[in-house]
């Protein structure tokens, strides 16, 4: 497999964490300094040595740093999500929002929510919505690329009318905060839950990291891949299965954000070529830090009140995806 992206950058796995390292470093010290109330980069320095005044420590602790956490968590699985979706799939449309996995888990939070059931059931709700869609969506389209894209586009429209329909059911303050979460909320996360969102999202990305030369040779297609020594049905079982996993866990965290796992994967193939060695630590970072500068741009963006993240990732993506598609058809 080539090791050398079609741009020319280098092609090793070394050059991937070092240069994504690096973004992502950046984009989680910009995540903390710019707010409503910037934090000096003097600051920032004192409360690294943990010797930062009260303010700023309750600032960067309890505001800043989950909703970085949070922001870099998402990105990475939402990017390593469409990854994956693309591989198993070989249709570089599909992606966990596109394809209605992100909407079936939010119809599950949301159910949960009126149900009132506890922060671990709305998990469960979001990863059996998300397993359903998926079900459903093998059922619908199946038998071609355009009908498998066609199918997931008709869930995802459901999802969201089926989302309407049950926010109409709660009060108006359940339904108000609701709405707001459902565009892809990143600011009302607490540190407890981003802490747990972290430590139990490290299985995946490991398992993914160990899976590059897997994913690799399930791109050749089934039987080439069968062919290679890959058990095909068990890869493509599991890869989805943690799909759904990973993209449920966030979306019970922060609500649905769109077309982070189309813009990703494919702007980092366009850098480092197919080499899924590459593309994995690849999404892992820069998808990180892709969203973060999202959530810096939504901050910054001169509107009456703080935009929602997914309302940018939707506003970058939705172009693109159009670009996509009209190649494809």
């Amino acid at each position: 497999m080539e090791k050398r992206g079609c741009r020319g950058l280098p092609g090793s796995a070394a050059a991937v964490w070092l240069m994504g390292g690096l973004v992502l470093a950046l984009s989680l010290l910009a995540g903390l300094h710019w707010g409503v109330l910037p934090v000096s980069w003097g600051d920032m320095f004192l409360w690294l040595r943990g010797k930062a005044s009260p303010d700023t420590a309750l600032v960067l602790e309890s505001l800043r740093l989950p909703r970085v956490l949070m922001a870099a968590n998402a990105g990475a699985v939402l990017s390593l999500g469409g990854l994956a979706m693309q591989t198993v799939l070989r249709n570089p449309l599909a992606e966990p929002y596109i394809l209605g996995l992100s909407g079936g888990a939010a119809v599950g939070v949301v159910s949960g929510l009126l149900l009132g059931l506890s922060t671990l059931a709305l998990q469960g709700c979001a990863f059996a919505g998300s397993l359903l869609t998926l079900a459903l969506l093998f059922l619908l389209g199946a038998r071609s690329r355009s009908g498998l894209l066609l199918s997931g586009v008709m869930l995802n429209a459901f999802c969201g009318a089926a989302i309407l329909f049950l926010l109409s059911l709660a009060g108006e303050s359940q339904a108000s905060a609701a709405l707001f979460w459902s565009m892809g909320d990143l600011g009302r996360c607490d540190m407890k839950t981003a802490m747990w969102v972290s430590f139990s999202l490290v299985p995946c990305f490991l398992f993914f990291l160990l899976s590059g030369h897997t994913m690799n040779l399930l791109l050749l297609g089934e039987e080439s891949a069968q062919s290679l020594g890959v058990p095909v049905r068990r890869a493509t079982l599991i890869l989805l299965l943690l799909t759904s996993l990973m993209t449920s866990v966030i979306v019970a965290a922060v609500g649905p954000l769109g077309f982070v796992g189309l813009v990703m994967p494919q702007a980092l193939r366009l850098l480092f070529g197919q080499d899924h060695r590459l593309l994995v630590p690849g999404c892992l970072l820069f998808g990180a830090s892709f969203l973060i500068g999202c959530d810096l741009l939504s901050r910054a963006l001169p509107v009456q009140s703080e935009l929602p993240a997914g309302v940018v990732t939707a506003m970058i993506g939705a172009p693109l995806f159009v670009l996509l598609l009209r190649r494809q058809l």
